[in-house]
C-alpha cells in the first residue's frame, strides 16, 4: 500500500504556463496536486509573445494584476514585411473581425515565475530541479512515475505538461514528426538591447521580417530589451558551414531590415538553439493521463499560439481530470471531450502554418485588404479567438482565404512579389548548397 505522502490525486510533470496554470485550477478545487519540474525557476525560455485570447484567460483565473506587476511591453497587433522593405504591412486587433483587446510581450523568466508562484499559493505541490525518469504505470486505476533520484510516486491521474521532453508520448512511443519538410524547423535566437522598434503605440508590435529561407521575429520584451530569432530548415542552416549557435549572426548580417533595425544593438555574440519542429503525440488523452500544450503537439512559433495553447488547454485538462475524480463523468467520456478541444483549437493554426509558407498566401497577406472581411478574420484568427472552435463566421473566411491562396498560384489576384533571399549568388554558399542555388524570380511585370 503506498504512503499517502508520495500519493496524489493529479501528478503533473513540467511546471511552465501549462503545468501550472492546470495545478492552479486543480489546488483551487481542493485537489492535492504535485507539479514536477526538472529546472530552478526563473529560468529562459523563448515564446515571449502572448495573444490577446490569452489576457482574457488570466482575467477568469484572477491574474491580470500579478501581470502587471511585472516588466512587460504592451501589445495591439503585430507588423509583416519582406526582408528588404522596411515599410512592412501592420494590424491591430481590434480591427479584426472579433475585436481583441490589447495583451503584452513579456520575458518568459517572470511570467513563467509568477505562475508558479500563484499556484504554490494556493497549495499546489511544486518541486524544482526534479526530473520524471520513468513512468512505471498509466492505468485507468492509477499512474506510478519514477523520480531521478530514486523516489516513486502515485496518482490518480497524470497531466503531462513536459513540453519538448513529450513524456507520455516517449512513454507510449506515439510521438512522430511531421514528414512535411516545411514544419520542420530549427529556430536560432537571443535577447538584445537597443534594438529599433516600430513607433508610438506600435513600439510593442513583434515583427515578423520575411525570407525565402525562413524568417525573424523581432519582439520588445520591455523598455530595452528585445527578443530576436531567426527560424529556417535545420537542414539549410547545417549546410552553411556556420557553427549553429552563429546562425543568427550570419542571417542578420544578410538582411537588411533586420541589419538596420539592430544597427545600435548590444548583446551576446552567440546564439540559442532549439530545433525539432513540428510533432504531434496523438491521442492527446488515455487510460490516466492527459497532454497538456507543447506535450501534446508542437506548432511551428510563426503565430505565436505555445503559450496561449498551453494554458487554455490546462484549463480544459484540469477541469476533466475533476471531473473524473468526483465521478461526475467517465474516464472515457472526458478523453474523447479533451481529445475533441485539443483537435477543433489546434487544426485551424495548422492550416495556416502550413498556408504561411507558401509564397501565393503571403502575397495575399501582404496586401492588408481583400473581399468579405477576409482579412480581418485572419486577424481574429491570430489573435486566438479558436477556442473551443473558431465561429462559423471565422470559418468560411479562413475556407475563401485558402481558396485564394490556390488561385494567386495560377492566376495574380493581387500584385505578384519576388520572395527576398538571404544569399544573392551561389559563391556565398558552401559546394553542398551552391549546386542546388536557384536565384528568386523577378516579379512579374504588373
Amino acid at each position: 500500500m503506498s504512503d499517502f505522502n508520495t500519493t496524489y490525486d493529479v501528478i503533473i510533470a513540467g511546471g511552465g504556463p501549462g503545468g501550472c496554470t492546470a495545478a492552479l485550477v486543480l489546488a483551487r478545487a481542493g485537489f492535492k496536486v504535485i507539479v514536477l519540474e526538472k529546472a530552478q525557476f526563473p529560468r529562459f525560455h523563448i515564446g515571449e509573445s502572448i495573444l490577446p485570447r490569452n489576457a482574457t484567460l488570466l482575467r477568469e483565473l484572477g491574474l491580470w494584476e500579478a501581470l502587471q506587476r511585472l516588466p512587460h511591453l504592451p501589445k495591439y497587433g503585430a507588423e509583416f514585411a519582406w526582408g528588404d522593405d522596411n515599410n512592412g504591412m501592420t494590424f491591430t486587433f481590434d480591427n479584426g473581425l472579433i475585436p481583441g483587446a490589447a495583451v503584452f510581450n513579456i520575458e518568459r523568466a517572470h511570467f513563467d515565475q509568477m505562475l508558479m508562484n500563484e499556484a504554490r499559493q494556493v497549495g499546489a505541490e511544486i518541486r524544482e530541479n526534479t526530473t520524471v525518469k520513468q513512468i512505471h504505470r498509466l492505468e485507468e486505476s492509477g499512474v506510478e512515475v519514477a523520480l531521478a533520484d530514486g523516489e516513486t510516486l502515485h496518482g490518480s491521474i497524470l497531466l503531462d505538461a513536459s513540453g519538448h521532453g513529450t513524456i507520455v508520448g516517449r512513454h507510449l512511443g506515439t510521438r512522430r514528426n511531421f514528414d512535411d519538410p516545411e514544419l520542420q524547423k530549427g529556430a536560432y535566437f537571443e535577447h538584445f538591447d537597443n534594438v529599433e522598434r516600430l513607433p508610438g503605440t506600435a513600439t510593442g508590435h513583434p515583427s515578423i521580417i520575411m525570407t525565402r529561407e525562413g524568417w525573424f521575429w523581432i519582439i520588445g520584451l520591455d523598455e530595452t530589451k528585445t527578443s530576436v530569432g531567426f527560424v529556417t530548415r535545420p537542414e539549410f542552416a547545417r549546410q552553411l558551414n556556420v557553427p549553429a549557435d552563429e546562425v543568427l549572426s550570419w542571417a542578420i548580417a544578410r538582411c537588411p531590415v533586420v541589419r538596420h533595425r539592430m544597427r545600435n544593438a548590444t548583446g551576446p555574440t552567440r546564439n540559442r538553439v532549439l530545433s525539432d519542429f513540428s510533432y504531434t503525440c496523438a491521442p492527446h488523452a488515455g487510460p490516466g493521463y492527459f497532454m497538456v500544450g507543447d506535450a501534446g503537439c508542437f506548432l511551428d512559433p510563426i503565430f505565436s499560439t505555445g503559450v496561449t495553447l498551453a494554458m487554455v488547454g490546462a484549463v480544459q485538462a484540469a477541469k476533466h481530470a475533476a471531473a473524473i475524480l468526483r465521478n461526475e463523468t467517465t474516464p472515457a467520456a472526458a478523453r474523447r471531450q479533451y481529445c475533441r478541444f485539443v483537435a477543433g483549437s489546434t487544426s485551424v493554426f495548422w492550416g495556416l502554418i502550413r498556408s504561411y509558407y507558401n509564397h501565393s498566401f503571403r502575397e495575399l497577406f501582404m496586401n492588408g485588404t481583400g473581399p468579405l472581411q477576409v482579412h480581418n478574420a485572419i486577424i481574429s484568427v491570430l489573435a486566438g479567438h479558436v477556442f473551443p472552435r473558431p465561429p462559423f463566421k471565422l470559418r468560411w473566411r479562413l475556407w475563401l482565404f485558402h481558396a485564394c491562396v490556390q488561385v494567386q498560384k495560377l492566376i495574380a489576384i493581387v500584385p505578384r512579389r519576388a520572395p527576398f533571399s538571404l544569399v544573392q549568388t551561389a559563391a556565398e554558399l558552401p559546394p553542398a548548397l551552391a549546386a542546388s542555388f536557384e536565384p528568386a524570380l523577378e516579379a512579374p511585370r504588373q
